[in-house]
């Protein structure tokens, strides 16, 4: 979709234009027949930035929901196998490693990624077999052990295949798996718009949810599918790996725009962190751009219900911040956009039934931003905030923690380092004492 001035500029009018992609049987654009309802589009306008994030109208806008049993689909923190850390290492011993810190964590999910089966993207792939370094019944016994749930990388080729996924499902449902992270459907077209409804409707019936990965951007299928739980379509960590294109900058350039669509795997959770001036890409293990605290912020200004973490348990255990993803949501009943301005700096708060979180983030400029705790109802609350430390503008890795007792009539000056950021949560205070 794009905005452009129409042969009248000089009168001052605009012209909205939308390009589809072609079909890739050469038919055209759309094949259909009549009557035909086209999809919707939607122009998004506030008094402030912050109404934009603050919106619901994609959701709203899109079908109603048409799973009559919604009560299986659970969001919750997913680990990740390492190869966004430090390449893969596909083996039951590690795979077992990650299974061990998601339940030492309280997450629910631990994803195992690609190469669990081979070959990849070929006409003898097999989806329902492991190599043989993965002992899956193992696995499988072990995550019910920990109260863990697995999810499977699969190739969407292969997927899609034969109808391949109509025999897979059916055994994942039986392993226990939880969802699926469909890979390489890097598309807009007809049929790949279809065919994702498709596989959705498909995982439904055998209680899969389902990450679209490699994928375009969101039209609101999460309402009318919600086993569609996030979908990445989305410039996220990944490419820290290979490039500096995941700049303060442009994590705060997102919200206003990718976001508004919907929900983004970016995959938050590098604790590598590192200045822009001393970021390395292309190493491993991978490194990210800003501190900490304001890779913490993510998890609460980013949207994905299921939220994998990108980073490899050792990175994690013991480190500055790792307590805060023990007791983060990935899912809210309220969004307050409390300082907002494009590309520069992002305040929100959100609420998960009782408590309130705040993310904040700023882009490569030091920052003091005063925020008022309006937001907070009545009483006393505790106070738990993660922010940037003194010397957080050149060693990245290190946090502030600050504990206190706030009300709503109260200001929280906040100074966050060059790409830097906080986290904060607050608890009502009940009889002198949290609940």
């Amino acid at each position: 979709m794009w905005l452009t001035h129409s042969p009248a500029a000089a009168m001052g009018n605009r012209v909205l234009g939308v390009k589809l992609a072609p079909r890739l049987d050469g038919q055209g654009l759309v094949k259909v027949g009549l009557p035909h309802v086209s999809p919707w589009r939607v122009i998004m306008i506030g008094h402030r930035p912050g109404d934009l994030i603050e919106s619901n109208i994609v959701q709203n806008l899109a079908t109603r929901c048409q799973l009559e049993d919604t009560s299986w689909i659970k969001p919750g923190l997913m680990a990740w196998d390492n190869w966004w850390s430090g390449g893969v290492q596909m083996t039951t011993a590690r795979i077992k490693d990650y299974i061990q810190f998601a339940a030492d964590m309280g997450w629910p999910y631990q994803l195992i990624d690609w190469r669990w089966y081979l070959p990849i993207n070929k006409p003898e792939s097999d989806v329902t077999k492991p190599v043989p370094e993965v002992d899956l019944p193992e696995l499988l016994r072990f995550a019910r052990e920990k109260h863990v749930r697995l999810w499977l990388w699969v190739e969407g080729a292969d997927l899609a295949r034969d109808d391949a996924y109509k025999r897979a499902f059916p055994i994942y449902e039986q392993w226990g798996i939880a969802g699926i992270k469909v890979d390489h459907m890097d598309r807009d077209d007809q049929d790949m718009v279809n065919w994702y409804e498709t596989i959705t409707r498909a995982a439904a019936e055998h209680h899969l949810m389902v990450n679209f990965h490699g994928a375009y951007k969101p039209t609101g299928l999460e309402r009318t599918f919600p086993n569609q739980i996030t979908r990445e379509g989305i410039l996220g960590n990944e490419a820290s790996r290979s490039g500096r294109q995941i700049t303060p900058e442009h994590k705060l350039i997102l919200p206003f725009t990718r976001f508004l669509a919907g929900p983004g795997d970016f995959t938050p959770g590098g604790f590598l962190n590192r200045t822009p001036a001393q970021f390395e890409f292309g190493k491993r293990p991978t490194q990210v751009q800003g501190t900490r605290a304001s890779e913490l912020s993510l998890f609460v200004i980013y949207d994905s219900p299921v939220c994998c973490a990108c980073d490899s348990p050792e990175h994690y255990r013991g480190q500055p911040g790792a307590d805060f993803l023990k007791v983060v949501p990935t899912v809210w009943d309220e969004t307050k956009v409390l300082d907002a301005a494009v590309g520069e700096h992002l305040v929100i708060a959100r609420r998960s039934r009782e408590n309130w979180f705040l993310g904040a983030l700023t882009d490569s400029r030091a920052r003091d931003l005063p925020i008022k705790l309006d937001f907070l109802g009545q009483g006393r609350w505790k106070m738990r905030l993660w922010r940037d430390a003194a010397d957080s503008d050149v060693n990245a890795e290190q946090v502030a923690i600050v504990e206190r007792e706030v009300t709503a009539g109260d200001t929280l000056d906040l100074h966050l380092a060059p790409a830097g950021g906080a986290v904060a949560r607050f608890e009502p205070v009940v009889a002198g004492r949290t609940p």
